[in-house]
């Protein structure tokens, strides 16, 4: 992550970090989402989706002000793409960003009462 200072704010900044760390709970060692996909891609549209949709989540239950969404949407066009192409795209983008958002929750101390098993195996190792 670059500096806080060079983000317009320190919601930009959370939620750019929000977004990243929601990738970082792609690894398989944690929830194992397959992040090796390029620019373009369905997959790749599909992760950023998951990743947004985390951050968002976790700006919400942390309280973080959302002003800076409209400059998280950069990947839009592919976002549309995919949700055209698939109808339940963006039910499984939003599960798997609500695992993420769960994940990085319990890692930072905040207790979510379900837990799923995917999570609970990620804390686990």
């Amino acid at each position: 992550m670059p500096p806080a200072h060079l983000f317009s704010g320190f919601d930009h900044y959370y939620a750019t970090l929000a977004h990243e760390l929601s990738h970082w709970t792609g690894h398989a060692s944690r929830l194992d989402r397959d992040l090796k996909n390029r620019f373009g891609t369905a997959a790749y549209a599909a992760e950023e989706l998951i990743a947004e949709l985390s951050s968002a989540m976790l700006g919400a239950e942390l309280g973080l002000p959302v002003a800076h969404l409209d400059s998280h949407a950069s990947y839009i066009g592919h976002w549309l793409k995919l949700l055209k192409e698939d109808d339940r795209a963006i039910l499984t983008a939003a599960a798997k960003a609500e695992e993420a958002s769960s994940l990085l929750l319990k890692l930072g101390g905040r207790g979510i009462a379900d837990i799923d098993e995917a999570s609970a195996a990620a804390l686990a190792a």
